[in-house]
């Protein structure tokens, strides 16, 4: 496969049809979105990749193509993890492990199915996962995040997301690539029940070798990266810093890909660095 070309497919797992992307040839690696992403974030990061690696990358459900079978509800960290492990048992050869990338809330759900499915998952590196209940001052953040939630319910998505900016430093969330925009899927039913959920730190220690933290070198200041430092400490890992801020992957893919397969490759069941064709 041209890793420039992308072979979409659809997957049917209960309650949703999820629409997933397959890039290159090589070791299994899966790119996991977050809050209102889609697959198309990934676009150009997968596109690097593809040059060593097959690349899998979906939307969540809920969110742009992947559709729901029913009414909206709120969106639970166990039920993407179990579709991550369709996903992955789907593209995957039999027994074939895989290296999970998880950006926002897909880190969440990456070291959800990394506690379910440790057979099938190699090493991961989460990115700034939303986690805001690992903080110390929890209550103050996730009371933000009802207001943000009320903000919604009365004027809407764009007002919402205005508020919701004040976790990266106040700036406007920047334009990213993605096939339809989620903002209000996001704000109704996935923002509050993924800021709530704290990961079971106690449960990821054994394996907390095979686990890298991430956070954007522009995202220091921000409320967004601060429950990847603590998730980070808790694990005993030093955080890494990638390129640009909570989404850096989009506007620096090469530079990101590079540090993502050295990442990798350094954890201890990393397969060796491939090449990242850039």
């Amino acid at each position: 496969m041209d890793p420039q070309e992308s072979v979409s497919g659809t997957l049917a797992v209960p309650g949703a049809r999820l629409h997933y992307e397959v890039r290159g040839r090589g070791p299994l690696l899966i790119l996991m979105a977050g809050g209102n992403s889609d697959a198309d974030v990934f676009g150009d990061l997968a596109a690097v990749l593809a040059a060593g690696h097959r690349v899998l990358s979906y939307d969540p459900r809920g969110n742009s193509r992947s559709v729901l079978d029913g009414p909206p509800a709120d969106q639970r960290i166990d039920v993407h993890a179990d579709d991550a492990y369709r996903l992955l048992d789907a593209v995957a050869a039999p027994g074939e492990t895989a290296s999970v990338f998880g950006s926002c809330s897909g880190g969440l759900t990456a070291l959800e199915l990394t506690l379910r499915h440790p057979d099938r998952v190699g090493s991961v590196i989460v990115h700034e996962p939303p986690s805001l209940g690992l903080l110390p001052d929890a209550e103050g953040h996730l009371a933000f995040i009802e207001e943000v939630h009320a903000v919604f319910r009365r004027e809407g998505a764009g007002a919402a997301m205005a508020k919701f900016s004040a976790l990266f430093g106040g700036r406007s969330a920047p334009a990213l690539p993605e096939a339809q925009d989620n903002s209000a899927f996001f704000l109704a039913h996935t923002v509050r029940p993924f800021s709530h959920f704290i990961p079971d730190v106690a449960a990821l220690a054994p394996m907390a070798t095979r686990i890298a933290v991430a956070g954007g070198r522009e995202s220091r200041t921000h409320v967004a990266r601060r429950p990847a430092v603590v998730l980070a400490e808790r694990l005993g890992r030093e955080l890494v810093e990638f390129p640009g801020g909570h989404s850096g992957y989009a506007k620096w893919p090469a530079e990101f890909a590079r540090l993502l397969l050295d990442v990798f490759a350094a954890l201890p069941t990393g397969r060796g660095r491939a090449p990242c064709g850039s």
